[in-house]
């Protein structure tokens, strides 16, 4: 079997299997990978399957600029029951009925979940009270008492409604739980209701249309082109236009000195730019501070 290691940086995006953990990928991909240096954006809750990116490398460095990154998820709820963790894997809380739900009442009720809005998340979360994640005090059964959380919900649609579960679209902030929305609808309906499944179609820039499964990659790493699978730092943030530089400026910029660009080339007030070397590598992102002048932010290592 070919041994052969990931080399070079970048992001690798991954279909998340159900019942794995996040990091439980982290872990598999570094074996694959074969560096420790591997981190994701945006945790997905392990009934959740779909896009959970991951960086690779000196990648990890670019990780600031996704971290309010907006997402995208098809959801499925169920009427009929509440659980304790508002997902299917929880313990049943309350009454179990057969509530006939319509379409009509379901969008009458949608409208609350629309916007600027202030969400509760569920006990068995990740939210920390006092230093603690409130899963572990859930499972202590010990109170769990969150604040609501201002988040964005941008669309939220009805896809169909089968029987006693309903999909929906949901494109919204980072920190939103697609679980409360569905707890809080069924309160809203007069029935328990919880999450039966979850898909993250996108995260940030990054889409299920990219996503690789663990089995393609542990194929690839075997064949020996895992390097396919990377999307690299200079095709990385594709909104910051590319401004580059001589090998003279390259080392300016890496001791940490302003840089200026082409106003032929960069757009004028550009807020970020990505600096490229010669060899086609990322050297830094700059932040404006003056027109066509940037003060690299954060700066990536010399391959050489």
């Amino acid at each position: 079997m070919n041994s052969h290691n990931l080399s070079g940086d970048g992001v690798i995006v991954v279909n998340k299997p159900a019942s794995w953990t996040s990091h439980d990928v982290v872990s598999k991909m570094r074996g694959i990978a074969g560096t420790r240096r591997v981190g994701h954006l945006g945790t997905l809750d392990p009934m959740a399957t779909g896009v959970l990116p991951l960086m690779i490398g000196q990648a990890t460095r670019l990780a600031r600029f996704w971290d309010h990154s907006e997402k995208i998820y098809e959801g499925v709820v169920r009427f009929g029951f509440s659980t304790n963790s508002y997902d299917r894997e929880g313990e049943v809380i309350g009454e179990v009925t057969e509530p006939i739900v319509s379409a009509d009442h379901i969008e009458a009720c949608l409208g609350q979940f629309r916007g600027d809005i202030l969400q509760t998340p569920p006990p068995v979360s990740a939210k920390k009270i006092n230093g603690v994640p409130a899963y572990k005090l859930a499972r202590q059964n010990k109170p769990v008492d969150l604040q609501p959380v201002p988040v964005s919900i941008y669309e939220l649609r009805l896809e169909s409604v089968d029987g006693d579960r309903a999909r929906l679209h949901v494109r919204c902030s980072a920190g939103t739980y697609v679980r409360t929305i569905a707890h809080e609808l069924g309160q809203s309906l007069g029935v328990g209701a919880h999450l039966d499944s979850l898909v993250r179609l996108g995260s940030g820039p990054f889409t299920l249309a990219q996503a690789h499964s663990l089995e393609e990659l542990q194929q690839w790493k075997d064949d020996g082109h895992l390097e396919d699978a990377l999307i690299t730092p200079p095709d990385l943030l594709p909104e910051f236009p590319r401004a580059f530089v001589d090998d003279l400026t390259a080392g300016h910029i890496r001791q940490g000195r302003d840089f200026s660009v082409s106003p032929f080339r960069v757009p004028s007030g550009a807020e970020y730019v990505k600096a490229v070397g010669s060899d086609g590598q990322l050297v830094a992102i700059g932040k404006i501070i003056l027109p066509n002048l940037y003060h690299p932010m954060v700066v990536m290592p010399n391959a050489a």
